[in-house]
């Protein structure tokens, strides 16, 4: 045991911690966005979702991506202070936000336990995969983009890995499921369904805001990897994608909650190497981008993505893995060792695999035992129809 590992455990664990603390920001998020007969559904869904992932992980998907697992005896997985298994906390609450993320699109009209299956697949294999193509150098293709491009795939928070690959599973995932149950009306006609409540969606997106520097920060994984630039960046990014969403959105608390949200998106992957300025125009694009995506997909497209999940993490998450290929460069103010090729090469590689492996995963559940709840059970709401209470009981008891 050195002094030098026992910092990096405790400095990785408080990371895992602040991460774990956003999935409640996910719940509230959801919560709030989501109409009341369906609250209760959300708060369940991403804390059993994430009880799931961390079975995934443990068993399969840790081992897919970094080759590790933990079937040996207790002194030799928890040497330097049980590093190794403070990493694989913290990578697992990256892993568990794939699914955190789906639950935003397919709010109200998704049956649980089909997508609990959906979640373990997706947890242990498809995110995974790409994740260990991107942070462990899988098939060589980092090692070849390096090659020919002069610098690998650069990904320093998951812009891509983890919000890229989650926003276009999220996408396969809402295509398949259809559109909520009047939402949109043969004459072509958009019925809107208003959230449920505004401060509860304030406070899951604060919730996540105060988490992300320590999905940000602590992606350095060691004390002496840790970057004040990276703590600035996300700040700057936040900033502008807020501002530019309440400009955007015309002062609408819902996109003003979520621009904030996609500037954080989107500065993940550069964090480390962007000026801050690089960081602000990142996020501020990012911020504009989500409400004219958001309100083109639910008006225009008529794709019934609840949360705006696709626009925000998809999208957005695209939209980073790109900027951190024009916005690291010494041109532009950044720390250089970054190729706009190999960004390019990457976030399309990371789109791919999630749009096919989430539509794989959910094509195949619909198939064999269905993904929808019926016409009756969607009509009563998720919470009744599965959870046989609401958020808010008002009859009491008899007895």
């Amino acid at each position: 045991m050195t002094q030098t590992s026992a910092n990096d455990v405790l400095f990785l664990l408080i990371g895992a911690i602040l991460v774990l603390a956003m999935h409640a920001g996910f719940a509230f998020l959801e919560l709030g966005t989501v109409r009341k007969k369906n609250q209760v559904n959300a708060l369940v869904k991403i804390l059993t979702d994430f009880a799931i992932s961390a079975l995934a992980y443990f068993f399969v998907g840790y081992g897919v991506a970094y080759g590790v697992h933990f079937f040996s005896d207790v002194s030799h997985i928890s040497q330097a202070n049980g590093y190794e298994l403070v990493k694989f906390f913290f990578l697992l609450t990256f892993a568990a936000a794939i699914p955190a993320i789906v639950s935003g699109g397919i709010a109200e009209r998704a049956r649980l336990h089909p997508q609990s299956a959906a979640t373990f697949l997706l947890v242990g294999l498809v995110y995974p995969f790409f994740e260990g193509i991107v942070w462990n150098g899988h098939f060589g293709i980092q090692d070849w983009l390096a090659a020919n491009f002069g610098a690998p795939f650069h990904d320093f928070a998951g812009s891509v890995v983890v919000h890229a690959v989650g926003g276009w599973i999220a996408l396969a995932a809402v295509l398949l499921l259809g559109a909520r149950r009047g939402r949109y009306t043969k004459e072509g006609r958009v019925s809107a369904h208003p959230p449920s409540s505004i401060p509860f969606l304030a406070l899951g997106a604060w919730i996540l805001i105060v988490g992300w520097f320590g999905f940000n920060v602590m992606s350095a994984q060691k004390v002496g990897g840790i970057s004040g630039l990276v703590a600035v960046n996300s700040l700057m990014a936040m900033v502008g994608g807020t501002l530019t969403a309440m400009w955007a959105g015309r002062d609408d608390p819902g996109f003003i909650h979520n621009g904030p949200l996609a500037g954080l998106v989107a500065v993940c992957a550069g964090s480390d190497v962007m000026h801050p300025l690089g960081a602000l125009v990142t996020g501020g694009v990012a911020g504009a981008m989500f409400v004219y995506l958001f309100t083109l997909t639910q008006n225009r497209w008529k794709i019934d993505d609840v949360l705006g999940v696709w626009p925000l993490h998809g999208l957005c998450g695209a939209w980073g893995g790109i900027a951190a290929g024009l916005f690291g460069q010494h041109w532009l103010g950044g720390a250089g060792g970054v190729s706009l090729a190999s960004q390019l090469i990457g976030t399309a590689a990371g789109v791919g695999i999630g749009f096919g492996g989430g539509y794989l995963v959910y094509g195949v559940l619909k198939k064999v035992v269905g993904i929808r709840l019926s016409d009756e059970e969607e009509f009563n709401g998720a919470d009744l129809s599965i959870h046989n209470i609401t958020a808010t009981p008002e009859r009491e008891s008899n007895w």
